[in-house]
């Protein structure tokens, strides 16, 4: 993995959001030196820009969802732009930008393992299960939606989006850090079979034993492993800025470590960042907490360890 040249793919929308500012995420990220500690960890790297999409005017309404052409449009290109990423043998770093946008980032990374019969693995790092649909969502936010969108075989949203944005099989989802779902939400979870990791497991068990869990399972499938990390999986006391927050999320070594035994792994291959809302942060830093866990999935160590997380 350190091997892979990391590639910074900005998608500042937050058209799937009731706040606005997490549209200004990817610049804040920047500002906390994400490339730079990617170049250092990786030899080199690459920053593409921004995404253009259009801009949302007013609200509008449609089928149950806010901004839904828009939505689009914005997620199209990014789903073309990780797929080329992928096929230029990069690795895309997703900079948010609300969650909604993960079903741009998905939806190409799937596209990119399904044409070469490649295991995909997702771990949606998150205090919520992202699992309403529009019939569902009280508000029509799509940053709600976005695992159910990507497991519906019916989805309008992908089908929309055109060929190769296929929906992916739900047992490639993880879901870890869930605390806050909502009651018709809990119930469709429960029927579709999603594998989720909530906060009292982590509380039972410990991070550890969670992630020795779901990362043997990820080791036993194989092939290229996605990591979708919403800020507001960390507890918001070492995590502000964000629209969402939920008490009782990871602390801050905690979530070090689930990065580390991911990276341990060897299977990592694209990153979202997601959901980080300068406007509600405190100097910063949320974003340089981000920063800092993705130095953590892409190797940074207190010391070389070899054999992974068993010992």
């Amino acid at each position: 993995m350190a091997k892979t040249i990391p590639a910074l793919i900005g998608m500042p929308t937050d058209l799937g959001a009731s706040r606005r500012g997490c549209s200004m995420g990817p610049e804040a990220l920047r500002v906390a030196g994400i490339h730079t500690v990617l170049q250092r960890l990786c030899g080199r790297g690459v920053d593409m820009g921004d995404i253009k999409g259009p801009k949302v005017a007013g609200e509008v309404y449609s089928n149950g969802y806010r901004h839904f052409d828009t939505a689009v449009a914005w997620f199209r290109t990014l789903s073309e732009r990780v797929y080329e990423t992928l096929s230029a043998g990069q690795c895309p770093v997703v900079l948010g930008g609300d969650h909604s946008i993960a079903i741009g980032s998905v939806s190409g990374v799937a596209r990119y393992c399904r044409e070469r019969d490649i295991p995909l693995t997702i771990l949606w790092l998150d205090a919520h299960a992202d699992f309403n649909t529009p019939a569902t969502s009280p508000s029509g936010n799509l940053h709600g939606m976005p695992v159910a969108l990507l497991t519906d075989p019916d989805s309008e949203m992908l089908r929309t989006m055109g060929p190769g944005n296929a929906a992916v099989a739900v047992d490639s989802f993880q879901l870890i850090g869930v605390r806050s779902i909502d009651r018709i939400e809990k119930q469709a979870v429960l029927t579709a079979g999603l594998e989720i990791y909530d906060m009292r497991r982590i509380d039972e068990t410990g991070m550890r034993a969670v992630m020795d869990e779901v990362l043997d399972k990820v080791k036993a499938r194989g092939g290229h492993l996605h990591v979708s990390f919403d800020i507001d999986f960390l507890d918001p006391l070492i995590a502000p800025g964000t629209g969402t927050q939920v008490k009782g999320g990871p602390d801050y070594r905690e979530a070090q470590l689930c990065m580390e035994m991911i990276y341990d792994t060897g299977l990592f291959g694209s990153l979202d960042l997601v959901e980080i809302n300068p406007a509600l942060d405190i100097r910063n830093q949320t974003a340089e907490i981000a920063v800092e866990m993705t130095a953590s999935l892409f190797g940074e160590q207190i010391l070389a360890r070899h054999g992974g997380s068993k010992r």
